[in-house]
């Protein structure tokens, strides 16, 4: 009567057989490692005998991952996460998704991999036997940012477990096939469409659209919109050296003898490679001062206020600071060096050779950046010294890839699992 209500079956499990397979693990691509071979072996366990109608429950059990945790990072306890695919065939087919739970021992470095039980359910439709083969796995790691290792078989992979099937007992319910199907349909069509719309567009846009302004303290204009330059930037990072170029904008409003700056990264030009948690990432920059002034003025941008999904656009804000003038005359403004912090890591991109983005007439103010203690001339760095870097790339191969570095160099640290070794350090079985 169960077996026919189509409840969880609660048959004695079939003797599995444990099954191995051949396994390639792939790392996310920002790390630029080799793919990881190994051997998975898997145990599937499920009801032997089941009737059509009958949901069973499938079990994967790993008794063994591809490979080891490697000698970089012990896994704490509760950060490790499997989910996998079993291959039903034979009397029907489907792809049955099982997951297991958030729940393992610390596993130190150099020590087997411990994966729970992934589980699933599926529906019986036809008698028959039903095979039930692993297949693809993926392993995540929560912390100390989440990675996902994907695994797939590189080989043919033999059942793990069978169910006879039979077609006596299957129901279709005893629930009534007659019930009303005329819902009415005369609901109200005649609501109000005539919103107001004197608003739209009445915005005032303030600054001008392009170009970079030269006209200044006078007649009475307050918003100066500096030009998109490409900025070739070779960045250190915790896991070596890159070279990248960004388009930057610099804006400047006035106020009194002051001027509240705006630089913008035009382009989100890069996905993120993981996810990267909310309020982990924080940008600055020290804007390069020149012409009648010097010295640097900072301004940095807000943490990001929610978390980036491995592979959604990863964006820098628009980064703010105030610019007090330490000088009389034209003063321009340059992109200077980029800091980005995620994550307890630090990445300082220097540009390799700078371009003014804005010019504006400036008159000095007490404290001001050529004479203030706080600005030192040059720190934002002009051509570099150390062998004429070419600019690499395009407006399309942007600054912001420093925030991929960042995170792939978490997944290093942390997240790899057992995929981020290089196969002469893999510790296959």
């Amino acid at each position: 009567m169960l077996g026919g209500a189509g409840l969880l079956l609660a048959a004695a499990p079939a003797q599995a057989a444990e099954v191995a397979y051949k396994t390639e693990c792939i790392p996310p691509s920002i790390s630029g490692l080799p793919p990881v071979e190994g051997t998975t072996k898997v145990e599937i366990t499920a009801p032997a005998e089941a009737k059509v109608g009958d949901e069973v429950e499938v079990v994967w059990k790993t008794t063994q991952a591809a490979s080891n945790n490697p000698d970089v990072l012990d896994l704490d306890k509760d950060t490790v996460k499997p989910t996998g695919t079993v291959k039903v065939g034979g009397a029907q087919t489907a792809d049955l998704a099982v997951e297991g739970t958030r729940s393992n021992p610390p596993i130190k470095k150099n020590s087997p991999m411990v994966l729970s039980d992934m589980k699933g359910k599926i529906k019986l439709t036809a008698p028959g036997e039903v095979t039930l083969t692993p297949d693809k796995y993926n392993i995540n790691v929560s912390k100390p940012i989440s990675t996902d290792t994907k695994c797939s078989p590189k080989e043919a992979v033999k059942p793990g477990a069978t169910i006879k099937v039979t077609a006596g007992g299957a129901t279709t319910g005893g629930l009534p096939t007659g019930l009303p199907t005329g819902l009415p349909t005369g609901l109200p069509t005649g609501l109000p469409t005539g919103l107001p719309t004197g608003s739209a567009g009445s915005t005032p846009t303030g600054a001008p659209s392009s170009g970079s302004d030269t006209g200044g303290s006078g007649g009475g204009k307050s918003d100066f919109t500096g030009k998109e330059v490409q900025i070739p930037y070779k960045c250190k990072t915790p896991i070596g050296d890159k070279n990248a170029t960004s388009p930057v904008q610099i804006n400047a409003k006035k106020d009194g003898g002051n001027y509240g700056l705006t630089v913008q990264f035009k382009k989100s030009v890069m996905d993120s490679p993981a996810d990267i948690p909310a309020d982990s990432v924080k940008p600055s920059m020290e804007v390069k001062l020149g012409g009648a002034d010097k010295g640097t003025v900072h301004v940095e941008g807000p943490t990001n206020k929610e978390p980036i999904k491995s592979g959604e656009p990863i964006n820098i804000p628009d980064l703010t600071g105030t610019y007090k003038p330490g000088a009389d005359g034209k003063s321009t403004l340059s992109p200077g060096v980029l800091t980005v912090k995620a994550l307890g890591t630090t990445t300082t991109c220097t540009p390799s050779k700078t371009e003014v983005s804005l010019e504006i007439d400036t008159a000095a103010q007490p404290g001001g950046a050529a004479g203030g203690s706080g600005s030192a001339g040059g720190s934002a760095g002009g051509a570099d010294t150390s062998g004429g870097l070419a600019e690499t790339g395009s407006s399309n191969d942007g600054i912001l890839r420093a925030l991929g570095l960042v995170a792939g160099t978490v997944i290093l640290l942390g997240g790899a699992v057992f995929t981020f070794l290089p196969k002469r350090r893999a510790r296959l079985r």
